[in-house]
């Protein structure tokens, strides 16, 4: 698992021999499955990602998905020259929240046939590997940590703006999963705030509704005008639940940073974060606050963090 390299030289005695990592020792998988689409990637010893692919529009029908994302998978190890016996696992990231013992997810309409089974056997039968099961969130903050903002922020919260809404929490430079895996899942609001949530889904009925011609989330990210009608009004109506929101992770957590990203458009995260409030103190004098910025690791942050869960629990834990 480690390589020798030359010696260093500078110091007293004998010069001492660099270590490194033996990246192509060992590789992990990781799968985000979101409501449009579904990212996959090959990871090394390293954490660095080797490969990947992104399979849009993928079948609604779980079993077809997943005999497209074997396929895929089977390609990208093959083209890399990669033996299945290097690969310590996979990482699969899925919206929604756990149940019934961190068995199943409650996962959103769209992924309807991926909600409440026993999703490990099923996925571990089709990929032919050990499985890690993760919320979305949580393995896009840490992708977060390894490739964007955890470079500079040791404990920070990330907004994940999908067609759901949710967070994920780095504390001390550990993903912080709560007892139930659920850790971040802010929301399950009361009925009658459920279309004021930040989720994507929202915006793109509020542009629909107002004939902005866009039919997904991710006709959304790539062709984002803030000029489109219906963007100030959903930003108005859904700013409250914004800074409710980061006032309460700013409070419990004290984190240096509190990260827009999921599939915000930059432009829109901007415009967010512009408008986003801390509340004011007794005598004006309010505590140090986290810096609010846009996500660095980009819409890639579920799956490369999918793809270090496996290394993470077999080599650094």
């Amino acid at each position: 698992w480690l390589l020798a390299g030359k010696p260093l030289k500078g110091g007293r005695g004998q010069p001492s021999v660099s270590i490194s990592l033996a990246r192509t020792a060992a590789y992990s998988v990781g799968v985000a499955v979101e409501t449009e689409h579904i990212q996959l990637c090959v990871a090394d010893l390293a954490c660095q990602v080797v490969a990947q692919r992104r399979l849009s529009s993928p079948p609604p029908r779980r079993q077809d998905a997943l005999r497209l994302v074997s396929s895929a998978l089977d390609e990208m190890l093959h083209e890399h020259g990669i033996e299945r016996a290097r690969v310590v696992g996979a990482g699969v990231a899925i919206s929604g929240f756990f149940v019934n013992g961190g068995r199943q997810i409650n996962a959103p309409e769209p992924l309807h046939d991926w909600s409440l089974v026993d999703l490990e056997p099923v996925l571990r039968a089709a990929l032919g590997l050990p499985i890690s099961l993760l919320n979305d969130a949580t393995a896009a903050a840490i992708g977060e940590s390894l490739v964007g903002v955890g470079r500079w922020a040791k404990t920070f919260c990330y907004l994940s703006f999908l067609y759901g809404f949710g967070a994920g929490l780095i504390i001390d430079g550990k993903p912080y999963f709560g007892r139930h895996g659920n850790a971040g899942e802010i929301t399950l609001f009361v009925p009658d705030d459920s279309e004021q949530r930040p989720a994507l889904r929202f915006l793109l009925k509020e542009l629909q509704s107002h004939g902005v011609d866009v039919s997904s989330i991710e006709q959304i990210r790539q062709r984002f005008d803030p000029n489109w009608p219906g963007v100030d009004a959903w930003v108005t109506r859904i700013q409250p639940q914004i800074d409710r929101t980061v006032n309460a992770l700013a409070g419990m957590f004290d984190p240096e940073a509190i990260i827009f990203g999921g599939q915000l458009p930059p432009m829109l995260g901007l415009q967010l974060i512009a408008q986003t409030r801390f509340w004011h103190p007794r005598y004006d004098a309010p505590p140090e606050r986290p810096r609010l910025v846009l996500s660095e690791a980009g819409s890639s942050a579920t799956m490369v963090g999918a793809a270090l869960q496996p290394l993470s629990a077999t080599f650094f834990a």
